[in-house]
């Protein structure tokens, strides 16, 4: 048995949901194709895929060998164009892990561009606000937001975004404006869950030195969307990158605060495993987001002459 063939004629039938649309997608018969998956289950020694009326679903040994068999074939393709071509061409599946407020709002309309870019690509995006481990769940490249860089990855930085505390002038009107950090202690304030700091908010002065103020939280959300619709419904104080409340801030929606004092701004990051090859479609992915958030970020950019 062909055992490349074989996992090509597995995925295909997976992909499709059918003998007959993958028989016809590789140009073979459906006998072949049946023959091939008989000839995997009883080499692996499993059942792979529960055969129904009118759908397939796999087994759990045929959802691990699903996975597992599209990255080799991915791997196989690059492998493939690269001794065909000095120029690699980017093809395959690309798992791309990002935050959940930023991939909406920053990376989601990128991605059309980019596939039309890199037709042979297959993008696979996940959103997730928690810090994954690449290698372990099977990211080919992650998107993080950090002040701190990374340590156990390859890290390329595509932008920076200003951290800013602010509340809605309907909130300001009712309790007043802080006019040092201390002045937090005395205001409802809206915590983020994943803060490396909890509540202790870190600001600096125009000389560089550092004022704590550990602040009440009468809120704390695991996601910057959360705590940004309480801050616009008046419910306290929060800080969040401008990248996520920019816009509010140009509109007046939002109002910063503190002006002679800043958080420290964070950054937004590429970061791929270092134990693996970079392969062209990471590559080209990379480059790709480090073109579109080049010189100023949209988030930072002042608003259009005319617009309020």
């Amino acid at each position: 048995m062909d055992r490349l063939r074989a996992f090509e004629v597995f995925v295909a039938v997976v992909a499709r949901q059918g003998f007959a649309r993958a028989a016809e997608a590789l140009d073979t018969s459906p006998a072949n194709v049946t023959r091939y998956i008989a000839e995997l289950e009883a080499h692996l020694g499993t059942r792979l895929l529960n055969r129904h009326s009118r759908k397939l679903s796999l087994t759990d040994s045929g959802q691990a060998l699903y996975e597992r068999a599209r990255s080799i074939l991915d791997e196989v393709a690059e492998a493939e164009a690269l001794s065909a071509s000095s120029t690699l061409q980017p093809r395959g599946r690309l798992r791309v892990n990002a935050p959940v407020s930023f991939g909406i709002l920053h990376l989601a309309p990128l991605w059309p561009k980019f596939l039309k870019k890199y037709p042979e690509v297959e993008l696979e995006v996940s959103l997730i606000d928690r810090v994954v481990d690449l290698v372990e769940e099977g990211f080919d490249l992650g998107i993080r937001i950090s002040r701190t860089g990374s340590t156990t990855h390859i890290a390329r930085k595509l932008a920076a975004s200003r951290n800013i505390v602010c509340a809605a002038p309907g909130y300001l009107r009712q309790h007043g404006r802080p006019k040092s950090p201390a002045d937090l202690a005395d205001h409802a304030c809206i915590g983020y869950t994943f803060s490396a700091t909890g509540d202790d908010w870190h600001l600096f002065d125009a000389h560089g030195l550092e004022h704590v103020v550990k602040v009440p939280s009468v809120m704390r959300a695991n996601n910057g969307d959360t705590a940004r619709a309480a801050a616009l419904a008046g419910v306290g104080v929060i800080w969040q990158p401008s990248f996520l409340v920019g816009d509010d801030l140009r509109a007046g929606r939002l109002v910063p605060l503190l002006p002679d004092y800043r958080m420290a701004d964070i950054d937004i990051l590429a970061v791929y495993p270092s134990r693996r090859h970079l392969s062209a479609k990471v590559r080209v992915m990379i480059d790709f987001l480090a073109d579109a958030f080049k010189g100023t970020p949209p988030w930072d950019r002042p608003a259009a002459t005319g617009s309020r």
